[in-house]
């Protein structure tokens, strides 16, 4: 079977599952209308890698409903108190003393103490859990020894008080922590089940034991994962769902087919080119989105591996072209990595920093130009003995058809070959775990509003440094940055970071900021969807 049959025959057999999947859960549409205000079907994207709140990568929709942390974002995205009663942070900003509530149980009923929180924490820094947000436990006290497999995971900078008392303890002042804190890696899990079920404990919805505003009861890889609302939640009574069904479903056509029949109320998969029509049609939501994507080079790749040719691929792409024509619902091009939104001493950070390439329209023709010579000096004139080169993505139709528009750019430009490989996001995830790749797609959506959220996984030793881009300097600039209080020290060493990272060692090629469009049935209330593409349902229903 040929890649070209491959491709096709995959697409079909994802065409397939998905529309069994949406026959499944709409098995009539007046039925599927004439539900519950307080029933939800929700789409948030495929199955997740995994759902244990300490392992899970970019799936938190998931853990955030069966589990809560010490500090939690609310209805109107402000910070709150979760599980943390209140808190208190000592004057040099390093030690953070939390008072649980009395009040909060396990959905099995069991009381949650400070003992869960430090178990978790400490299961998340050792370094054979496989916990891949391991950027933010690297603030906390002596995370990154232990990371490194130079210290024991108890030597870690927390520890329980008392039952309702938690102290964690920071390597230096960090502004933004109480916002890093409501990330599932600092959600509290219980070491009895695991330690009985092991990593399967997420599996079954008898073992999926949490302290959050729902429970599971089902559980079907590839298809949905349903939850009610705890009961033993200590804040039920503020729960508006009493049911959530999240869909797994990957085909945004019967997405939308879902919103209009009403058997679906809101969906991440949205296809782009149908815009204008579903904004008319009042059920797209261009949500705000602090964002980049990108094509991620890999750092040790042979051919790649000179510095000339990664900036000729970066100069011959027409990134106008792709924001007004192939990606409709983009903010704008761009050829930096940290986005509008992050702050700077004073003002934005990106705007401040400018662009590394002149971007604009007039300049693309010298782009080329430039992009040819480099190729040149490589040794590649024409693109000629330059192999094909591969990247691999997901099977979002967005970036296969940005990834095809660059491939045309660059046959044209340069004369060089791109193959395009699309892959399930469990499979992408463990490729780009493995580094098993020259390009693939590359999106970052910043976790809180310091740049250093776009720059701390290209640390050489970050397990998230998926480029396994290694440059002291680099090293030396992030660190500066995290240890100084100074406003000014920090973000002139994120600045320098970004140049080297981009301008200079081109691991990155950025090309566009997207925006987030959401399909939302007209019927679907107060849910929260933030710059971060946070998504929250606990205080949604239908009208």
């Amino acid at each position: 079977m040929n890649c070209i049959t491959k491709k096709y025959f995959k697409v079909l057999i994802s065409f397939i599952l998905s529309l069994l999947g949406l026959i499944c859960f709409s098995c009539s549409v007046e039925t599927a209308k004439n539900r519950s205000s307080k029933e939800l079907f929700i789409n948030a994207g495929e199955e997740p890698k995994s759902i244990d709140p300490t392992l899970s990568g970019n799936d938190f929709v998931y853990p955030r409903h069966a589990f809560e942390t010490l500090i939690i974002k609310g209805k109107d995205g402000e910070l709150k108190n979760g599980a943390a009663e209140s808190l208190n942070v000592s004057e040099d900003g390093l030690i953070y003393t939390f008072t649980l509530r009395t009040n909060a149980k396990w959905s099995d009923g069991e009381i949650v103490t400070a003992g869960d929180f430090v178990y978790a924490l400490r299961r998340a820094a050792d370094p054979s859990s496989g916990a891949e947000y391991t950027s933010f436990i690297e603030y906390v006290k002596n995370a990154t020894s232990i990371l490194a497999g130079n210290l024991p995971k108890e030597t870690l900078g927390v520890k329980a008080i008392d039952d309702y008392t938690l102290e964690i303890e920071l390597e230096s002042p960090t502004g933004y922590f109480l916002d890093i804190l409501t990330y599932p890696i600092f959600a509290p899990v219980r070491q009895d089940i695991i330690e009985e079920y092991g990593n399967s404990w997420t599996l079954n919805p008898k073992t999926y034991i949490g302290n959050g505003a729902f429970i599971m009861t089902e559980k079907s890889p590839d298809s949905r994962i349903v939850m009610i609302k705890n009961t033993n939640y200590w804040n039920k009574d503020e729960i508006i769902p009493e049911k959530i069904t999240f869909v797994m479903m990957q085909d945004p056509t019967l997405a939308l087919a879902g919103i209009k029949e009403g058997s679906l109320d809101f969906s991440v998969k949205v296809l782009s080119e149908d815009a204008e029509s579903l904004k008319n049609e009042g059920i797209l939501d261009i949500a705000p989105y602090y964002s980049t994507v990108a094509f991620g080079i890999n750092d040790n790749d042979g051919i790649l591996k000179d510095k000339r040719i990664r900036k000729a691929l970066s100069l011959a792409i027409d990134r106008n072209y792709i924001v007004e024509k192939v990606v409709l619902t983009a903010k704008s091009p761009t050829s930096a990595w940290v986005p509008v939104g992050a702050y700077d001493v004073e003002g934005d950070f990106r705007e401040n920093g400018g662009e590394y390439l002149d971007i604009s329209k007039e300049s693309y023709s010298n782009n080329v130009e430039t992009a040819k010579r480099l190729m040149t000096e490589a040794g590649y004139p024409n693109g000629e003995g330059f192999p094909v080169l591969e990247y691999k993505t997901t099977p979002d139709s967005v970036y296969i058809r940005v990834a095809e528009t660059i491939q045309q750019m660059w046959k044209e430009n340069l004369g060089i070959d791109l193959q395009i490989f699309s892959m399930e996001w469990a499979a992408y995830q463990q490729m780009r775990l493995e580094r098993n790749y020259q390009i693939m797609r590359t999106i970052w959506i910043g976790d809180y509003s310091d740049p250093m959220t776009f720059l701390e996984n290209y640390l050489s030793y970050r397990p998230q440094n998926y480029a396994g881009y290694s440059n002291i300097q680099f090293d030396n600039y992030i660190e500066t940055a995290r240890k100084s209080a100074d406003k000014n020290v920090r973000m002139k060493a994120m600045h320098e970071a970004e140049r080297l990272l981009i301008a200079e060692d081109n691991v990155l090629i950025p090309i566009y900021n997207p925006s987030n469009p959401l399909l939302v049935s007209k019927r679907l209330r107060d849910y929260v969807a933030t710059p971060l593409m946070e998504f929250n349902f606990n205080y949604a229903y239908l009208e």
